[in-house]
């Protein structure tokens, strides 16, 4: 099989004007601004959720557990179905007329991927927390401390730096799975890239340079959230780093 090689191709003017490399930019734009906004919810509510499965109170931990085991076990694009043609049925009108708009399409589908990565993130988060020393609760609540202050100042803050390396490998796995918004409509890279492959033949270098994008995606959060690991690392808490208890 010869193949015509032909990476000028990108250069060529599109139905709207626009060339094709202006489609794959757009595309990595929206999928970086999807990505790190899920990244953000996901974050602060997958927090949350794991401080809740570490509580005291029962009801506390049974909503978190029960949140944790419906978003987990649930695919992704079932979720995002249910929450860009099921919810918009169920809410009021002028809500669900809203939430079918442009941009309240992003913002949908910023939580709905938002939502399922932090019920992962409450499992790291929660595992983080009970791997400390029970100590630490204690001498925080002798020094005064309320049970949230104890996990503000000082659970927390030990828990995040233990699963910072597990934390990365979610961030990294956002950025993946935004690909998955496409059947629902984002115009993110992978929307671009099904787009240019319906557009032109020219499969191989489209595929090539999405998956350079995406890799390049990935690294760069992986290396900067390296970065703030190497600089938040408390020598002697992790094993096997250098100085730790591995040594």
């Amino acid at each position: 099989m010869n193949y015509h090689w032909d990476w000028m191709f990108f250069f060529q003017e599109t139905d709207d004007g626009l060339k094709y490399y202006d489609w794959i930019l757009s595309g990595l734009g929206w999928t970086t601004f999807v990505s790190l906004a899920s990244l953000a919810v996901a974050l602060i509510l997958g927090s949350a959720l794991g401080v809740m499965r570490t509580t005291p109170g029962r009801w506390l931990v049974g909503f978190g557990d029960a949140y944790v085991d419906l978003f987990r076990n649930v695919p992704l694009i079932v979720q995002l179905f249910m929450w860009f043609f099921v919810v918009p049925e169920l809410v009021p009108e002028s809500i669900g007329i809203w939430m079918k708009q442009d941009l309240p399409y992003f913002v949908t589908a910023i939580v709905g991927l938002g939502l399922y990565t932090a019920a992962r993130i409450a499992e790291q988060v929660k595992a983080g927390i009970n791997s400390l020393s029970r100590g630490q609760r204690f001498a925080g609540l002798a020094l005064g401390f309320t049970e949230w202050q104890t996990y503000r100042y000082v659970r927390l803050p030990m828990a995040y730096r233990i699963v910072l390396p597990a934390l990365t490998s979610e961030a990294m796995n956002i950025f993946k799975n935004s690909a998955v918004t496409y059947a629902v409509g984002i115009l993110e890279l992978y929307f671009q890239y099904k787009q240019i492959i319906e557009k032109t033949s020219q499969v191989l270098e489209i595929t090539i340079v999405v998956t350079l994008a995406y890799f390049i995606l990935a690294f760069v959060m992986n290396r900067i959230l390296a970065f703030v690991e190497a600089r938040t690392r408390v020598p002697g808490l992790i094993v096997g780093q250098k100085g730790g208890k591995g040594s």
